[in-house]
C-alpha cells in the first residue's frame, strides 16, 4: 500500500464531481488495475465452483468413475485455494484503493485551508471544512472499495453466461437478458434515495458545524449565559437532521426489500426452468446442480452492481461539497507574475497608512482603532492579495504580493490574536517541522516564559496536549503560541496582542525577553500589535495610528509625552489592565482575551 500523505496530490479536476472521481481514478490507477485483475480472479473462481462440482456428479457420481470424481474433486480444491488468495489480495487492494481516494481528498482539502488565507472562513465556517474531510473524503473513498467486486461481478457474469449456453441456450438468454434487467428495476428505488440522501449530507453538515462553532465559543456562551439559546438550536438541528436520516433509511430499506424480491425471483424462475429442462430430459443431473450454482452465484452481481450504484450516490454527493471547497478562490495564490524576493532584510512600507517597517529591532503598532493595526498586520502578512493589488504593501523593491508565496510564508510569519492549538506531543506543538534540538525548544519556552507549564508536565516536551490545548489555560496556550511563535525564527515576526492574556508580572518578563532574544539581532525584524504599555516600553520604535494613518512615530516615552492622542489609547489599555488583574485565575472572559491568567505550577483544570 502506498504511504500517505502523498509528496503531491496533484490537481484536481473540478468541472463536476464525475469528473473529479474519473481524476482520483487516474491518480491511483495501479492500484485499481490490481484490485480489478485479483476481484475478476476471485469472482471467476467462484463462478467455476458450480461448473466443476456439475461434472464431479456427471462424470464421477453417475458415470461411477472414481478417477474423474478425483480430478474433479482435485479441482473444486485448487478453484477454493485459488478463491481464498484472491480474495485476500482483492480486500487488501480494495482498502488501498480506498484511502488513497479519502486521503488525497483530505490532503487537497487541507492543503486549500493552508493556502487560501480569509477566503473558506468567509463562506463555510470551520464545522463545515471538518465534516468535508472527516466524512465527504471517506465517502468518496467507498466508491474505489467497491471497485474491484463490481468489475469482478461482471467477469463473472460474462463467464457464467457462457457455461450456462453451453448447458442451454433458452437458460444462457435468461441470464444474458435478465440479470441486467433486474439491475435496471433497481434505478427506480435508487433515484429517490439520491435525492434523500443528498438532503441528509446537508443537514448532516449544517449540524455539525454549528456544534464546532458552538463549541468553539463555549466560554463565551458560558460567560454570557447563552449556553440554552445553542442548545436549542442544535436540538432543532439534529432533529432536522434525524429525520432527513429516517427518510434515507425508508429507502435503504425499500432498497434492500426490492434486492429480495427480484434476486428471488429471478432465481426461482432460473432453478424452474432448469428443473423442468431435467426433467424433460434435455440436461443433465450434474448440469442441474451447476444451474443451481450459478443461481446462487448470479444473486452476487445483482447486489454488487446495486451497492456500487449506491455508493456511487454517496460519492457524487461528497465529491460535490468537496469541489465547493476546494473552487474557492485563494485569498493569496502565485497566479501573478513572479518578482524575485529581496535577498536580506527589507523595509515593509505599507500604502494604505503609509506606515514603514525598518528592518532590525522592534516595532509597536498602536492604534486608536484596534481593527485598523489588525488589517495592518494582515497586510504585512499578506492574506489577502486582491486588497494589496489595490493598495499595495512594498517589501524591499518589489511589490509583497508578487513575491513567491512560499517565501514570504518562511520568511514572514505572524501569531494571531487567537493561537491555535493542536492535538500531538508539546515537542511537535511548538516545532512542527522537527527542525529544533530539545535545547532550542526549551530556550523559546523560557522566552515565552511558559515554564510554568513545562514543568507542570508529567513527560515533559513528549507529554500530549489536548485537542485546542482544552488542558491549558487561555494565557498558556497564548504563550505556548508565542514560544512557536519565536522558534520559526522568521526574518520578519509580526505578533498580535501577543501578551492580552497575562499578568502584569508574566508580561514584563516576557517584553524583556522578547527584546533580548530578537531585538538585538539587525537581521531580525518584530512587530508587535498592542496597546500594553509594558510591552510598548520594550519596543525600539513605535508607531501611533489615527484615523487609519500613521500619525507619529517615536518611543514610547516620547509619544507619551508629546501625543495625547496615543497617551489616551495606552492609559485606557493600562486601564484595561487593572481590569482583568481583578478576573486573572477566574476564567472569566474580557475584553482582551478569551481568559487571562497568573504563573501557576502545573495545568490549568
Amino acid at each position: 500500500m502506498r504511504a500517505f500523505p502523498f509528496p503531491d496530490p496533484g490537481k484536481p479536476d473540478l468541472r463536476s464531481p464525475t469528473r473529479y472521481l474519473l481524476w482520483l481514478a487516474r491518480g491511483q490507477r495501479g492500484t485499481l488495475a490490481l484490485g480489478i485483475l485479483y476481484g475478476s480472479v476471485w469472482t471467476v473462481a467462484l463462478a467455476l465452483i458450480p461448473y466443476a462440482l456439475g461434472r464431479a456428479v456427471d462424470q464421477g457420481i453417475v458415470a461411477r468413475d472414481s478417477g474423474r470424481l478425483l480430478y474433479w474433486a482435485a479441482v473444486l480444491v485448487g478453484l477454493t485455494i485459488v478463491q481464498a488468495g484472491s480474495s485476500v489480495l482483492r480486500h487488501r487492494m480494495a482498502v488501498s484503493n480506498w484511502m488513497q481516494a479519502a486521503f488525497r481528498s483530505a490532503q487537497l482539502v487541507g492543503h486549500k485551508v493552508t493556502r487560501s488565507g480569509d477566503a473558506l472562513p468567509q463562506k463555510f465556517s470551520t464545522g463545515e471544512v471538518v465534516s468535508t474531510t472527516a466524512s465527504d473524503a471517506m465517502r468518496i473513498g467507498e466508491i474505489f472499495d467497491v471497485s474491484a467486486r463490481l468489475a469482478g461481478s461482471i467477469v463473472g457474469y460474462l463467464v457464467v453466461s457462457v457455461l450456462v449456453f453451453g448447458i442451454s441456450w433458452q437458460l444462457g438468454l435468461v441470464v444474458l437478458l435478465g440479470v441486467p434487467l433486474c439491475g435496471a428495476l433497481l434505478l427506480f428505488v435508487i433515484k429517490p434515495l439520491q435525492a434523500r440522501q443528498r438532503e441528509q449530507r446537508e443537514a448532516a453538515g449544517k449540524m455539525t458545524a454549528l456544534g464546532a462553532d458552538t463549541v468553539a465559543g463555549l466560554r463565551v456562551l458560558r460567560g454570557i449565559g447563552g449556553e440554552h439559546i445553542f442548545v436549542q438550536r442544535y436540538r432543532e438541528r439534529s432533529r432536522e437532521t434525524q429525520l432527513a436520516g429516517n427518510q434515507v433509511a425508508y429507502s435503504l430499506a425499500d432498497l434492500d426489500a426490492v434486492q429480495v424480491l427480484i434476486v428471488g425471483v429471478f432465481s426461482i424462475a432460473f432453478t424452474w426452468v432448469g428443473a423442468l429442462q431435467a426433467v424433460g430430459g434435455q440436461i443433465e443431473a450434474g448440469q442441474l446442480v451447476a444451474l443451481y450454482g450459478f443461481a446462487v452465484f448470479l444473486v452476487s452481481p445483482i447486489r454488487n452492481a446495486s451497492d456500487a450504484v449506491s455508493r456511487f450516490i454517496r460519492a457524487h454527493v461528497g465529491a460535490r461539497k468537496i469541489i465547493n471547497v476546494l473552487s474557492t478562490p485563494s485569498a493569496v495564490s502565485d497566479d501573478d507574475p513572479r518578482r524575485p524576493a529581496p535577498d536580506g532584510p527589507s523595509a515593509l512600507v505599507d500604502s494604505t497608512t503609509g506606515v514603514a517597517v525598518q528592518p532590525g529591532g522592534m516595532t509597536g503598532i498602536v492604534s486608536a482603532d484596534p481593527a485598523a493595526s489588525a488589517g495592518l498586520a494582515r497586510r504585512l502578512g499578506r492574506f489577502e492579495d486582491e486588497n494589496l493589488r489595490a493598495a499595495p504593501v512594498r517589501w524591499g523593491r518589489i511589490p509583497l504580493h508578487l513575491a513567491p508565496l512560499a517565501e514570504v510564508r518562511s520568511r514572514i510569519v505572524v501569531s494571531d490574536v487567537e493561537p491555535q492549538l493542536f492535538t500531538g506531543t508539546l515537542r511537535e506543538e511548538l516545532d512542527p517541522a522537527g527542525r529544533h534540538d530539545d535545547a532550542a525548544i526549551l530556550a523559546a519556552i523560557d522566552v515565552a516564559s511558559v515554564d510554568d507549564v513545562f514543568d507542570g508536565l508529567e513527560d515533559g516536551l513528549d507529554d500530549e496536549v489536548a485537542e485546542k490545548g482544552r488542558g491549558f489555560s487561555g494565557g498558556q496556550r497564548q504563550r505556548l503560541a508565542l514560544a512557536r511563535a519565536v522558534l520559526t525564527e522568521a526574518e520578519v515576526l509580526v505578533l498580535i496582542e501577543p501578551t492580552s492574556a497575562v499578568d502584569a508580572h508574566t508580561e514584563a518578563r516576557i517584553a524583556a525577553n522578547l527584546h533580548a532574544r530578537r531585538g538585538t539581532d539587525p537581521g531580525r525584524t518584530t512587530v508587535v500589535v498592542t496597546a500594553s504599555p509594558l510591552m510598548l516600553g520594550a519596543m525600539d520604535t513605535v508607531l501611533f495610528l489615527d484615523g487609519g494613518r500613521l500619525a507619529a512615530t517615536g518611543t514610547h516615552h516620547e509619544l507619551l509625552a508629546t501625543v495625547p492622542a496615543y497617551r489616551a489609547v495606552v492609559i485606557r489599555g493600562a486601564d484595561l489592565d487593572g481590569d482583568l488583574g481583578a478576573d486573572r485565575g477566574t476564567g472569566v472572559g474580557t475584553g482582551r482575551g478569551e481568559e487571562t491568567d497568573s504563573v501557576t505550577s502545573g495545568r490549568s483544570t
